[in-house]
């Protein structure tokens, strides 16, 4: 996940709101470690099913998802699914068992969804779980249906975040530009791939030829040529999604390249730039690579419009975003309301509070930063709540955290 440094001295003197508004007190918080008993392998995600049951399950990007124990001193953590025997890995930094989201009514159907990855040729897989009938801490192997397969041409821009949208049960799927640098495969602009958008999709129901429904208020619904799928385009790599239950916000951070690292609020058809821009700057290398190949139009179509991330910071501040969720929870009154993200290169932790109704930032707040860039205290993969809201922090190293009030 982590991108080639470039101006970084410049751009760090051009980041927007890097430090926390004068007007507003800094959270005080702790990243205190858990789960130190577990042997765990590069963690990507926590997801807790609508089941009543509060269980934790914890995506290792091996293979493997485990039940993570209630007592988080814990030193087992029971294998619910391991999927290395039919994933398939090139390089195994950004490809691997990337997502994973329960069905809403999974208490009584027991479905859930993974997205991983195979070879021969590249791809990204969504497919379809269910839990064991007779055993409610195992899922049944054999129980897979492949809903979509997505080609990736190289092995790294993959994303695979999933998520159910509320009130519709209709999943999401965030997928990455196709790899590479300079979005060379130019595919997060056509309305004809999958790569570098937002797909939405019915799980529970289904459309001429495929495994999935399409939802009929899908933006390209109708379309000539486009994929009806379709929900939002112009993205790089996504990394970290996440709908607030009480606003309905749809928060998804992109990781750049050599300029800007955003978060941006999804909208239905939004077009977020990629690879015409990267954040709310023009992107320097799309010209050239425009001239490489021989086409003299660089600028893009008549009529498009991007819509600008709610907040970008310069490589001068970090080299790799990862985004969290709104947090909503007790335990740090003042984190209230703000959006929890942070950098996998740098390890600083975030939260940025913004005002949905003004469009803009009224501060973003330094959680935690190493004294060291060099030498991390955490290398964030994702931040996610626990059943009560709290926010987990997973490090790519093995490592679990919370974010506590001081």
């Amino acid at each position: 996940m982590t991108r080639p440094l470039a101006f970084a001295g410049f751009l760090s003197c051009l980041s927007l709101i890097s430090v926390a508004s004068a007007q507003e007190a800094a959270p005080a918080v702790d990243l205190a470690p858990i789960y130190g008993g577990l042997k765990i392998e590069r963690p990507v995600a926590v997801q807790i099913p609508d089941d009543g049951t509060k269980r934790r399950f914890l995506i290792e990007q091996t293979g493997r998802i485990k039940i993570l124990p209630a007592d988080e001193n814990g030193t087992e953590a029971p294998v619910f699914l391991d999927l290395t025997d039919r994933m398939q890995v090139e390089k195994d930094f950004e490809e691997g068992l990337l997502g994973l989201a329960f069905h809403p009514d999974f208490k009584a159907n027991r479905k859930f969804y993974v997205a991983y990855s195979k070879q021969g040729p590249k791809r990204l897989v969504i497919s379809e779980f269910q839990a064991s009938a007779s055993n409610a801490a195992a899922a049944d192997p054999a129980s897979e249906r492949i809903l979509m397969q997505i080609g990736q041409p190289e092995w790294n821009h993959n994303s695979g975040n999933l998520l159910f949208e509320p009130g519709t049960g209709y999943l999401f799927v965030c997928v990455g530009d196709g790899g590479m640098k300079n979005g060379v495969f130019m595919m997060p602009q056509k309305l004809t791939q999958w790569n570098g958008k937002v797909l939405r999709i019915d799980v529970n129901g289904t459309s001429p030829g495929r495994e999935y429904g399409i939802p009929k208020d899908n933006p390209f619904v109708g379309v000539p040529h486009a994929c009806e799928e379709i929900w939002a385009l112009g993205l790089r790599n996504p990394w970290g999604a996440a709908i607030d239950r009480e606003t309905g916000q749809f928060w998804l951070a992109d990781v750049g390249q050599d300029l800007f690292e955003e978060i941006n609020l999804i909208e239905k058809g939004g077009n977020y730039g990629w690879e015409y821009r990267e954040g709310r700057t023009a992107f320097p290398g799309k010209p050239l690579l425009m001239q490489a190949l021989g086409i003299a139009k660089s600028d893009p179509p008549r009529g498009t419009v991007f819509i600008d991330p709610v907040h970008e910071y310069s490589h001068g501040d970090g080299l790799s975003i990862t985004g969290g969720y709104l947090y909503r929870g007790q335990g740090v009154p003042a984190l209230s309301g703000h959006y929890l993200y942070g950098d996998w290169k740098f390890g600083t932790l975030w939260a940025l509070h913004y005002d949905a109704a003004g469009k803009s930032v009224k501060a973003n707040h330094v959680l935690h930063k190493a004294p060291n860039p060099a030498e991390p205290v955490v290398q964030p993969t994702g931040i996610y709540p626990d059943e009560n809201g709290e926010p987990i922090v997973l490090d790519w190293r093995g490592k679990i955290f919370r974010l506590v009030k001081k």
